[in-house]
């Protein structure tokens, strides 16, 4: 028999749960602030993720100069607002969750997504004040990590179906946390925004973490027949992936549209698309992860060459192209080369 101070502590930790958790009744709420920070929002995460490995070390000795402690998170969650949206029949195993970054400033459910979403079971948060007008690391990615933790610890959600998207240029930024968040995001939906990666711009995360990312994130691109700029963008962008050995892509065309959010029909063939991975065949990725490999071994020795000839301005330049290109897969190497140098001085 269960003794009396189990049972209340039992109710005591019920009814905790059930005040911290949102209603149960599905349905749009807008506005709605929550309260959880997490250590993968936080400043120094975001910069050893998303910063090539010779700018987040930069960054950080700028800041232990200046003597300025670098705050925790970018963002104060209680003071940001977002729109949730949670279909009225729970999944046996439980939501997926569809984290939207926008191009807009508004946090707004795309018209006409509600019943795609019921479909497929998915729940769906965005932020207020996530717009292309506002900082990446300052505040689109952070906000787009603190409504993925904060909806998780409240609904019953599938930590495998658990996904970013985004429209426009809310997708570039979309594209970027599922390479930097591979463990947090199973897939990416890029609806007419993306980029190639493996550059200034894109740089690779930390080797753990890309090697997951070419495991097992699935990428679904959505683009409009007639929006040509970003059709191009996203033919890019799918080479550049397949050459850095990612390879569960799909592509989605919607006939006869242009620059503009995807229509309903178009989200459920996106949706659909993202709910069924395919992982790469072994020996595919094996070969292809190689030939990174090798290449990366030989910049790395032309560097370490250029420093014992006596050639530092050229060895400054090799290394940083090698930290542009290969990110977190040339570290911890670069980084000791770096301070070799007095790069990191």
């Amino acid at each position: 028999m269960r003794s009396l101070s189990g049972i209340a502590a039992s109710l005591f930790m019920h009814f905790a749960f059930a005040q911290d958790a949102p209603s149960a009744i599905g349905g749009l709420q807008q506005d709605v602030v929550f309260s959880d920070t997490s250590p993968l929002s936080s400043n120094s995460e975001l910069m050893r993720r998303m910063l090539t490995p010779l700018k987040a070390a930069q960054a950080a000795r700028i800041g232990a100069r200046s003597g300025k402690r670098l705050s925790e998170q970018p963002v104060n969650i209680s003071e940001e607002k977002f729109v949730v949206y949670i279909p009225p029949r729970e999944p046996p195993h439980g939501y997926a969750l569809l984290v939207f970054v926008p191009p807009w400033q508004d946090a707004k459910l795309p018209e006409r997504w509600a019943s795609v979403l019921d479909r497929y079971g998915v729940i769906f948060v965005s932020a207020a004040r996530s717009g292309n007008g506002e900082g990446d690391l300052a505040r689109r990615e952070p906000l787009a990590l603190l409504a993925e933790q904060n909806v998780v610890r409240r609904y019953p959600v599938d930590p495998e179906r658990i996904y970013i998207a985004g429209f426009s240029g809310g997708s570039r930024v979309a594209m970027r946390l599922a390479l930097g968040y591979p463990d947090v995001f199973r897939g990416a939906l890029l609806n007419a925004g993306s980029d190639p990666i493996g550059d200034a711009d894109v740089p690779l995360p930390p080797r753990d973490l890309f090697l997951q990312f070419q495991n097992s994130t699935r990428l679904v691109y959505l683009t409009g027949e007639e929006d040509l700029v970003h059709f191009e963008m996203a033919v890019d962008s799918i080479t550049s992936m397949r050459n850095w050995c990612a390879f569960d892509i799909d592509a989605e065309i919607t006939h006869h549209a242009g620059h503009a959010v995807a229509d309903p029909a178009a989200l459920s063939r996106a949706l659909k698309a993202l709910l069924n991975p395919e992982r790469p065949e072994p020996n595919r990725l094996a070969a292809c992860r190689s030939g990174i490999e090798t290449e990366l071994a030989a910049g790395l020795r032309n560097a370490e060459s250029l420093i014992a000839s006596g050639k530092r301005d050229a060895a400054r330049e090799s290394l940083s192209e090698i930290d542009q290109h290969f990110g977190g897969l040339a570290a911890p190497r670069s980084i000791d080369l770096a301070q070799e140098l007095g790069l990191l001085q």
